[in-house]
This record gives C-alpha cells, sequence and structure tokens, in this order.
C-alpha cells in the first residue's frame, strides 16, 4: 500500500472514530506521521530531484555568509571557549556543512570549542547527515525534538532554522457573518471535505487579538499556534546567545491583509505548486507563511531581545554575501564557472523575482549586552 493510500486510511479511520479534526491535526498527520509523513520518511525533498529549493542549494555562500554571522555573535559574547550551534530541521545537512566549513578554515578559536547538535523529526535522516558532515564529526551530535524540548537540555550559541516555522501545523480559520469559524477537515462519500465550526480553542482568537489582526467577511487565514511553542521551547533552552529564524513569511499586518483573501497555504510536489492538500497525502509538502510579528512579540515576552529583523538580501548584503563575491571572482576558477556562480547568486538577493525578499530572517538575543552584529550594518557601509 503506498503512502498516499496508507495515510488516507490512518485519517479517515480517526474522522470515522472521533469526527472532524482540525487542520492542524490533519496537516501534522500528513508531514509528521512516523515513516509516513512527509517529513518523517525516506527520500530527497530539497533540490533538483526533489520538491523544492531553498536557498541552501543555491550555494555554499548561503551557509558561509551565516557562519559570517556566526562567529560574529560568538565575538559579541566575548568569545566563549565552548559555543554550541543548534540547527531544528537540518534535511541531508547541507547548510550545517558550509557552516561547520567555513569556521573550520576561518575561525579556528571558535571552531575549538565548537559543538554542533542536529535537531531531526526523521531518524533515517541520521545517515545522510553523518555523511555530508563527516569532516566534524568529532564536534556533532543529535537530538530528538522531544528531548530538545524537555527542561534538561540546556545550550549557550546559537541555535539557527532554515525554513522550519512554515512547516509547523496551523490552524485555519474563516471570519464568517457569524464571527469567526475554524475550518476542520471531515470525511463525506470518501473524500476529504471542509466544514466550518466554533474554534477548538480559545487560543486562535487570542492569537489574532495579540497582533491585532482583524479578518475580514469571507478572509480565510492560517493560525500558527506551534510557533509560539517552540519559540519558547527554544527560548528555555538557550543560556546565553542567539536564535536565527530564516523563513518565508511577513510581519502581520502585511501577512493578514484582506488582500490575500484565501491566506497562504500551499503545497509543493516536484517543483510545482498545489493549492488541494487533501491529494498526495505524505507525498507532498504543505506549508503556511510565517507570521514574524508573533514570533517578536512572543520572543520579547520570553525575555529575548529582537535585534534584527529583514528581507533575506539585506541580511545576506550586510553580513558578508558581497565578500563572498569577490572571492569567487579573484579564484582561479573558469570564467565559464564565475560567471555561472554570479547568476546563482543573484538568485539569493534579488529582490524581485527571486529568493531576497521573500525570505525574511530574524535575530533574537539573550544575556548579550548590546550586541553588535554584521547584519546591523548599513548595505555599503
Amino acid at each position: 500500500m503506498s503512502t498516499d493510500s496508507t495515510l488516507n486510511s490512518i485519517i479517515t479511520t480517526r474522522i470515522a472514530q472521533q469526527g472532524r479534526i482540525t487542520f492542524a491535526e490533519f496537516m501534522a498527520a500528513c508531514l509528521y506521521t512516523p515513516g509516513l509523513g512527509y517529513y518523517t520518511s525516506p527520500g530527497r525533498k530539497v533540490g533538483a530531484e526533489g520538491d523544492f529549493y531553498t536557498s541552501i542549494t543555491v550555494h555554499a555562500s548561503f551557509g558561509r555568509v551565516i557562519a559570517r554571522e556566526i562567529a560574529q555573535m560568538w565575538r559579541s559574547m566575548g568569545t566563549p571557549a565552548d559555543f554550541t550551534l543548534i540547527e531544528c530541521g537540518a534535511g541531508n545537512g547541507r547548510l550545517a556543512c558550509d557552516i561547520m566549513d567555513y569556521l573550520a578554515e576561518r575561525e579556528v578559536q571558535l571552531y575549538a570549542g565548537l559543538k554542533l547538535v542536529l535537531v531531526e523529526q526523521e531518524p533515517t535522516l541520521e545517515s545522510a547527515q553523518r555523511e555530508m558532515l563527516s569532516a566534524h564529526l568529532d564536534r556533532l551530535a543529535w537530538l530528538s525534538p522531544d528531548k530538545f524540548a524537555s527542561e534538561n537540555f540546556t545550550f549557550s550559541g546559537c541555535l539557527y532554522s532554515n525554513e522550519l516555522i512554515d512547516a509547523l501545523p496551523v490552524h485555519r480559520v474563516v471570519m464568517t457573518s457569524d464571527g469567526l469559524k475554524e475550518i476542520y477537515v471531515t470525511c463525506k462519500d470518501g473524500l476529504f471535505t471542509e466544514e466550518a465550526g466554533e474554534p477548538s480553542t480559545p487560543d486562535i482568537e487570542a492569537y489574532l487579538k495579540r497582533i491585532a489582526v482583524e479578518l475580514h467577511p469571507g478572509q480565510q487565514a492560517e493560525v500558527n499556534l506551534n510557533a509560539p511553542k517552540w519559540l519558547a521551547s527554544a527560548s528555555r533552552a538557550l543560556q546565553r546567545g542567539y536564535i536565527m529564524t530564516i523563513d518565508y513569511g511577513y510581519p502581520a499586518p502585511e501577512l493578514y491583509t484582506p488582500l490575500r483573501k484565501l491566506g497562504t497555504l500551499l503545497c509543493y510536489y516536484r517543483h510545482q505548486t498545489e493549492e488541494n492538500p487533501y491529494i498526495r497525502l505524505g507525498l507532498q509538502d504543505i506549508t503556511a507563511h510565517v507570521d514574524f510579528t508573533t514570533l517578536m512579540k512572543c520572543g520579547e515576552d520570553l525575555g529575548l531581545l529582537n535585534v534584527w529583523f529583514g528581507e533575506q538580501y539585506r541580511f545576506l548584503l550586510s553580513a558578508g554575501i558581497i565578500e563572498e563575491i569577490e572571492e569567487i571572482e579573484r579564484s582561479a576558477i573558469a570564467e565559464e564557472e564565475k560567471l555561472r556562480l554570479r547568476l546563482a547568486l543573484k538568485k539569493l538577493i534579488m529582490p524581485e523575482g527571486g529568493m531576497g525578499d521573500t525570505f525574511r530572517v530574524l535575530i533574537q538575543s539573550k544575556g548579550v549586552n548590546a550586541p553588535k552584529l554584521l547584519c546591523q550594518r548599513r548595505i555599503g557601509g
């Protein structure tokens, strides 16, 4: 039986036994059911052979610029002898490898006391990560999300994630003439269908109230209650240092604008977007844009300082992408290859038509006095 049909059977049986389920429950089942979910089953998800591209598949310079910023974070903390990097949702380990390679080459003192911890939902990825990070195995450790969230785990250093929050299960809501309703998933004649009902938890309305969002009649939207929970776990574990979140999304006024009448939910399958989440269960990605306003507000409540927030192209330009390009230009590689790399890097920083303004970067700190980071520099200065 295929993943699609097996998951279909599991979810329809659950609905038959307990009634309709929230979209968050449906999305969690599609993405995270052990051995069957999109992120918890073997197979390549990213790159030419997968379903979508990310910044890390464009060029190693993306990870190298992040490594430059991580080194600056370390210096802003007083160059501690021990420094821990945490990556949540590391995939095949490509981004971690690019970061570690740079630090081993350029930041020898930092690298000497460095530890890298990968927090991963899918255990079969460990072998791919071991192979990718073979040069750094003596500094490598793994944690399950449950152990990461436990009260026993703490660290000082930097936790970073790239396209993690967008894959956390979301509730879906719609504003009706009778007020805010939640969109539930049920079954009819063997097919998944949607129906509106009272919100499953008062946390949904509290979430929207907190960011001063009032939906217009007929407007649908996503509410990610898991993002604040994840940030709370990260903040609790972080004793001193930084949390860097890279993802596609907007501040709340842009995310919940009436112009987005149907919200931002999208699926990805073999580099094609798909609006129907009720097909190819476990075989296609399901995502929703990140509400960065909530991450910033929740961070403040957790004792985190919002150090910097902005578009990816601004971050990359301030933190060192120009230096990376200049190094490529000075290198001995062929002119044809240099041209190819210039075009690739252009995708990372193009404000329109590339990844430059689709993705945002949020950096939060804890226990660091007046942090001064590379991304805070004026572009060109």
